[in-house]
């Protein structure tokens, strides 16, 4: 059990990985993280590519940026570390329209009839009806962007990629892409490009962190998550715990506020210290949300020692008082990198 004075962090050295691919339960804020991450490697030196592939255009909204197209742009740079250096974050959004265009122009030299082919909205039915394929059109332009080298001259070589993938209950499913074509593609360059994708999202470069809230029903959807990744052979990395409440008040006191043991003549008494305007309601709704707070506090404890027991490193980060903007993405990216996860 983690000592009440603050979290218990198992932390891990990822300067191997090349590949953090981002995932967790809808509304745990696994965006929040991956852009938080993105801005902590940057911080640590690291030029860096930030991909989403779910068509929400979350990355502009947090970076208060323009709609991103289907091409890489800057979008912020990482706060220098100790020795003064700082890399920069470059986003991407992922269509499987515009992977699909690419890649017939890649492989079949289709060129502007590629294009016709978008306006008769034939790319749009040939994504819809094989989902399989619309992932390894996703996936793959992702792997393009971790695999490059000097010899790709005309594009940025990256030190990281961040992928702001699907959630928990589809990650296994889009990054098993293998899987999804086996009845689709026995040869040719898509199947080969499925391959090499595979061949990457289980490699020790890359890291698959899935992100959680401490609340019953997200633990176990990472629990679920975790053990479908590793029986598909995918090499799951950390537990990012999202939105941690404070731990500022001792067991005692919080013991004390779950059975309401509170003195409103005290309460009182400090308020008009305070110079504030005391009520007998203020002083209620006081009292109402400090036994709120220690019975969160009390769930979360307890969904913390289900996390510890799932073994792998966590990282903690704070719940957010002015909700998600760069101020607030730049704050989580100081925690994740004081706390080991920026390497």
């Amino acid at each position: 059990m983690p000592p009440a004075t603050g979290p218990a962090v198992v932390s891990a050295d990822w300067s191997r990985v090349r590949l953090h691919i981002v995932t967790g339960k809808g509304g745990t804020g696994k965006s929040t993280v991956a852009a938080a991450l993105a801005l902590a490697l940057a911080g640590a030196g690291k030029n860096v590519l930030l991909c989403e592939v779910e068509g929400r255009q979350g990355i502009a909204r947090m970076f208060d940026v323009d709609p991103l197209p289907y091409e890489e742009r800057r979008i912020a740079r990482g706060l220098a570390d100790d020795d003064g250096s700082a890399g920069a974050v470059h986003a991407l959004h992922i269509d499987p329209e515009s992977a699909l265009l690419e890649y017939l122009s890649m492989y079949y030299k289709l060129g502007r009839a590629g294009k016709a082919l978008d306006r008769f909205g034939v790319v749009e039915f040939a994504t819809t009806i094989a989902p399989g394929v619309r992932d390894v059109l996703l996936t793959g332009k992702v792997y393009e962007a971790a695999q490059r080298n000097a010899r790709n001259k005309a594009a940025i070589t990256y030190d990281a990629v961040v992928l702001d993938a699907p959630p928990t209950g589809r990650i296994t499913q889009f990054l098993g892409v293998n899987a999804e074509l086996a009845g689709l593609a026995k040869m040719g360059p898509i199947k080969s490009q499925a391959d090499n994708v595979m061949t990457l999202f289980r490699s020790p470069r890359t890291a698959v962190h899935v992100v959680t809230v401490l609340e019953e029903m997200p633990v176990q959807e990472t629990a679920d998550a975790i053990t479908e990744l590793h029986g598909a052979g995918l090499p799951v990395g950390a537990i990012v715990i999202n939105q941690v409440r404070p731990r500022d008040l001792a067991p005692e006191q919080l013991a004390s506020a779950r059975a309401g043991d509170f003195d409103p003549v005290a309460i009182t008494a400090d308020l008009q210290r305070a110079k504030v305007d005391v009520t007998h309601e203020l002083v209620e709704t006081l009292i109402g949300e400090g036994r709120d707070h220690a019975e969160r506090r009390t769930l979360e404890d307890e969904q913390r020692i289900v996390v510890d027991g799932l073994g792998l490193p966590t990282y903690e980060l704070p719940r957010l008082s002015g909700g998600v903007d760069p101020g607030g993405l730049h704050e989580l990216a100081a925690a994740l990198c004081e706390q080991g996860m920026a390497r």
